[in-house]
């Protein structure tokens, strides 16, 4: 099992980040040791003093493809969830100024909080997913799926050409603006059409 993270997908957290706005979509992976289920709290890393949390919505691949056509595309995954991406934005922003990669500040242990999936019979829209998170019960990430860049068909066909997906694998598909530091205390609810399915307390 891997995890594919989709980077600068909404026009709004490129301006935050003042990147610039992909021509194709831009993929990193995570390990497997990167997932946190079950509510699991974080515990924050020895190793950096800088880490944001960026909520994102997460396909769940249900079977093995290579060079998926995009028209295809949309059979190739059968669950919704919502997710974290915590990025150690010191270590990623010294990698970058150094010419280097970064999965040191995206890959690290516990990384990737993931809920629950959803059906997608559940989803009313699979093009205008609304989703969020909440930082001490206060709202600071609000998106739209109809706001991404590169939809979830592009980015399962696109990804394919390049690295086989296999079931099970997960796919965060980049984050709306709003991202932000964590500190020991902070509990991070995300949510999916107003339900909140992940739970992530950092300590």
């Amino acid at each position: 099992m891997k995890i594919i993270c989709i980077g600068r997908n909404y026009s709004e957290h490129i301006k935050e980040l003042n990147n610039t706005l992909p021509e194709l979509p831009v993929f990193f992976m995570k390990p497997e040791s990167a997932l946190l289920r079950g509510n699991l709290p974080f515990f924050y890393p020895a190793f950096s003093n800088d880490i944001h949390y960026e909520v994102e919505l997460v396909l769940r691949v249900s079977k093995v493809g290579k060079n998926i056509n995009i028209k295809h595309a949309h059979t190739y995954y059968n669950g919704i969830g919502v997710g974290i991406d915590f990025t150690a934005r010191d270590l990623q922003q010294e990698a970058k100024q150094k010419g280097l990669p970064w999965e040191i500040a995206k890959s690290f242990d516990f990384s990737a909080p993931v809920s629950e999936f959803l059906p997608l019979d559940e989803i009313s829209d699979l093009n205008n997913i609304h989703f969020g998170l909440y930082k001490n019960d206060q709202l600071v990430q609000d998106g739209f799926s109809s706001q991404m860049i590169f939809s979830f068909d592009m980015i399962i066909s696109y990804v394919s050409r390049f690295v086989t997906l296999k079931m099970g694998d997960m796919i965060y598909t980049g984050t709306p603006s709003g991202v932000g530091p964590v500190i020991i205390g902070d509990k991070l609810e995300a949510f999916i059409e107003e339900r909140k399915l992940l739970l992530c307390n950092i300590r």
